[in-house]
């Protein structure tokens, strides 16, 4: 028997090591198959896309905020990992009734070190767990910084849609020495206009590839928006965290360099 504080503080009682696992958060999917819980994982929802040739082995229950519950019953998992932004409070209530859910939070680059540890914990994967985090951080060490250069990042059109405080993406930006304005602004994913792009005197605009499929047709729009400043396409998919981060780290490396 487990008993263990998820990151909300909630305790929760295993009886033994889970065997039948869901998750409805895609970066943590991805990671679990990372340290090998391939034959654990019976469930995952339909934005789970990595790794590829590995997810399909998974049951679809759904969205990460709309889910399907019949399912999940038949599955009968005895452990659901969830995180507090990718799903709702109603599904966390909703499947705590009948299963153990353990809920992660990551705003910040420390957290995803602190849930490949917890997940790690879980799973009885505690080597592994470790092997990734120090994997992770040695490929970080070798990010450039770009000095207090200023950046938006855009992760939806009509209405615009930056990354604000408290983010995860946030985080990232500020670890590759990015100054992000839109931080002043109430909420995780301020809603800004054309005339806020103007005002913050940007040095680069990253246009996300994901959620809103920007893509290299949508920068003459922001060339003729804000002349002085560059626009990028960024592939929003190494912004993921977890285990992808091995990989965004030569991404990133590679990015900087460009631009």
């Amino acid at each position: 028997m487990q008993t263990i504080q998820d990151h909300l503080g909630r305790t929760l009682t295993l009886p033994h090591l889970p065997s039948r696992i869901i998750s409805l958060v895609p970066a943590i999917t991805e990671t679990m198959y990372h340290l090998g819980l391939e034959d654990k994982i019976v469930g995952r929802t339909r934005f789970c896309i990595h790794p590829k040739d590995k997810v399909k082995q998974a049951t679809n229950i759904g969205g990460t905020k709309e889910i399907k519950l019949d399912r999940i019953h038949e599955l009968k998992p005895d452990l659901i990992i969830a995180e507090k932004e990718e799903n709702t409070k109603e599904i966390v209530e909703t499947l705590e009734q009948h299963f153990p859910v353990f809920v992660f939070e990551v705003k910040k680059i420390a957290d995803v070190y602190r849930m490949i540890t917890d997940v790690g914990r879980l799973t009885e994967r505690e080597s592994e767990s470790a092997k990734l985090v120090e994997s992770i951080q040695r490929e970080f060490l070798n990010l450039p910084k770009m000095n207090g250069k200023r950046a938006a990042y855009v992760i939806w059109k009509k209405p615009y849609m930056v990354v604000g405080k408290e983010t995860y993406i946030q985080s990232l930006l500020e670890e590759m020495g990015f100054i992000n304005p839109f931080t002043t602004m109430e909420g995780r994913y301020p809603v800004v206009t054309e005339e806020d792009f103007r005002k913050v005197e940007l040095d680069y605009i990253l246009l996300a590839t994901e959620p809103y499929p920007f893509r290299e047709k949508h920068l003459g729009e922001f060339q003729a928006m804000l002349p002085d400043v560059l626009p990028v396409i960024v592939d929003g998919e190494m912004f993921w965290y977890g285990s992808k981060m091995i990989k965004s780290a030569r991404y990133f490396e590679e990015l900087l360099h460009k631009i």
